[in-house]
């Protein structure tokens, strides 16, 4: 997962909105966008890379959004080790570009409109997107980078191991990826394998043909939950290192002489504690979920379940993402230790702020789910 910038740890101002060096397209052209760039925007929680958007401005492609500590969004213009991270409010865009005719002003109601979203992923953009009717022409771009899918590949073995089963029998459980297996299936090679594949289709109500693109589907949204799955599994025990670098504080004499700060501690550490639980249990029922449809096939547990997954989408890129974005900028910022009053300013200051957000779509969802 990225981080909110590229400055060094040690600068205070690491994650602070700092305005470009310059001003006008040119500001914009201080940052390429190469194909790593937008592999790592595609594959990141808190990035969108503009390039994705149909915008008229072509200036405006070279830049992107992201979820800044705050969690608030902003226009990034350039990101680089030297320099730092280029920041300005989306609403400076305009006095950035020096331009502000009907075309930009089209494309700025498209960029205030996406940064509303919770989180930048690419299964909450399509949601988005949809929900906006904003078309993306390049459907790849929507998709996570093939480097991301192979790093997937043992979170989809959860997945992938019952659907291989219930056609192939236990010798097919070694099928590594969901592309293998979509190839596999639209040519079955053994008899048996085309005969449990008619009758899946007829359990699902569908033609033998259409079987490859039912597991397309399926390896859609099942990949869409390995991803995030990923992510909570790099987020939590950044939480846990986290909340053991802040239980520290309660034997300094700042927080010993002072009640409101050990309260503001103990806040902290329940709310982050109970959002990781919370979180946690939801993947846990998802699972068990997808169990439950393999051994009841049909097309309305096939409907349940992606529909259930997909209205997910959101809050969890939404939790996940402001978890991320913390946790990077706590672990950049405190990679060698930190006195008292710069811990304490630094969780007032950055890690307070919007976690009461964060708590607030966990907990809507767990109620959702009827928790």
């Amino acid at each position: 997962m990225q981080t909110p910038s590229g400055t060094p740890p040690d600068r205070r101002s690491r994650d602070r909105i700092r305005p470009p060096a310059t001003t006008g397209a040119a500001a914009v052209a201080l940052r390429g966008a190469s194909a790593e760039d937008e592999d790592d925007g595609r594959d990141a929680l808190h990035i969108l890379p503009l390039s994705i958007l149909p915008l008229e401005t072509p200036g405006l492609r070279r830049a992107r959004l992201i979820k800044n500590v705050r969690l608030e969004t902003v226009a990034e213009l350039f990101n680089d080790a030297q320099t730092g991270s280029g920041q300005i409010r989306i609403d400076q865009l305009s006095k950035c570009f020096g331009i502000d005719g009907p075309e930009f002003r089209r494309d700025l109601r498209k960029i205030v409109q996406i940064g509303e979203a919770a989180s930048f992923d690419v299964y909450s953009l399509r949601l988005e997107l949809r929900r906006l009717n904003i078309d993306v022409e390049e459907a790849a771009a929507l998709r996570l980078s093939a480097a991301k899918r192979a790093e997937l590949t043992s979170y989809m073995r959860v997945f992938t191991r019952p659907l291989v089963e219930h056609v192939y029998g236990v010798q097919g459980a070694d099928i590594a990826s969901m592309d293998e297996l979509v190839r596999l299936f639209a040519q079955p090679d053994v008899e048996e394998a085309r005969r449990r594949l008619q009758l899946t289709a007829d359990r699902l109500d569908i033609p033998l043909g259409e079987i490859p693109a039912f597991l397309e589907d399926y390896a859609d949204i099942f990949l869409s939950l390995a991803y995030f799955k990923r992510c909570l599994d790099d987020i939590v025990p950044d939480v846990q290192g986290f909340l053991g670098w802040m239980a520290e504080l309660y034997q300094v004499s700042e927080v010993r002489r002072d009640a409101r700060q050990g309260r503001m501690l103990d806040e902290i550490g329940h709310d982050l504690t109970d959002i990781a639980t919370s979180i946690t249990g939801r993947f846990e029922s998802f699972d068990n979920r997808s169990r439950d449809f393999w051994r009841d096939i049909n097309p309305e547990s096939f409907r349940s379940i992606r529909d259930l997954i997909v209205t997910h989408h959101l809050t969890i890129g939404g939790v996940l993402c402001g978890l991320a974005v913390k946790m990077n900028l706590w672990k950049h910022r405190f990679s060698r230790g930190g006195g008292p009053v710069r811990r304490l300013e630094f969780i007032r200051s950055e890690i307070l702020p919007g976690l009461a957000h964060i708590k607030t779509i966990e907990q809507t969802s767990r109620n959702n789910m009827g928790w």
